[in-house]
């Protein structure tokens, strides 16, 4: 099975900053044990959404992410939530 290669956008490496670093090892292992090797296991968003994907890192925050087969690469979008900011 195929690796994935993960990439960030602007926003992600910006909520990744402000994650604390017990997350940011979690984090880590979410990419590199999970999304990175079978990227369909987090949950299919709907609406504005449609076509990302979401993990839970912790009760607040989600990683969101979008998938691209052609390149074998996956887009981190979001690693943080807005809510309560």
């Amino acid at each position: 099975m195929a690796r994935y290669e993960i990439r960030f956008t602007k926003e992600a490496l910006k909520d990744v900053q402000k994650l604390s670093p017990q997350l940011t090892v979690k984090l880590k292992d979410i990419l590199r044990n999970k999304i990175s090797v079978e990227p369909y296991t987090g949950k299919k968003l709907v609406g504005q959404l449609k076509g990302f994907y979401s993990i839970r890192l912790n009760y607040q925050d989600r990683i969101v992410y979008s998938v691209d087969e052609e390149n074998l690469t996956i887009y981190i979008h979001r690693a943080k939530t807005h809510y309560g900011e």
